[in-house]
């Protein structure tokens, strides 16, 4: 599904599909995987959240900093400490090479009312910046959404 004008004009003009929004995510574990240093940021993370586009939100299971684990939601009976579900907008507003002012950071989008954070936050403010990174992989990595 493209986004609508309507839409569009509540945040940057970015072209996007659901889809595009949701196979970059699910390449996350990729890119993480090719990035050491930023595996060994997360090194003393060990955390099962709930992450991704509203639309389609995925179980992660991180492990000493990597990715061991996305699978799409819902999975029945799997917890989870909290969750980071963004927009397909927001997302592929935030994936952008330069993200305007307000789009650029994940707790400004939670700001805006793009993103909603929940649950036991400890873990993920205490590893901020490597969410923040993890979560920026597709903007260094070309995010493709155009419709």
């Amino acid at each position: 599904m493209s986004v609508s004008t309507e839409q569009r004009s509540k945040g940057p003009p970015v072209a996007f599909t659901d889809a595009a929004v949701i196979d970059a995510f699910r390449r996350i574990p990729d890119h993480l995987a090719r990035d050491a240093v930023l595996m060994a940021r997360g090194r003393l993370l060990d955390v099962d959240c709930l992450l991704g586009p509203t639309v389609q939100p995925f179980h992660v299971a991180i492990r000493a900093g990597a990715i061991v684990d996305i699978t799409p939601a819902p999975v029945l009976m799997r917890s989870s400490r909290f969750s980071y579900l963004a927009s397909p907008q927001a997302w592929a507003a935030y994936w952008q090479p330069m993200p305007p002012a307000g789009w650029h950071d994940l707790l400004s989008l939670t700001k805006r009312g793009e993103a909603t954070l929940s649950g036991d936050l400890h873990p993920f403010i205490a590893h901020l910046q490597y969410f923040k990174d993890v979560l920026a992989l597709p903007r260094r990595h070309g995010f493709g959404g155009a419709a």
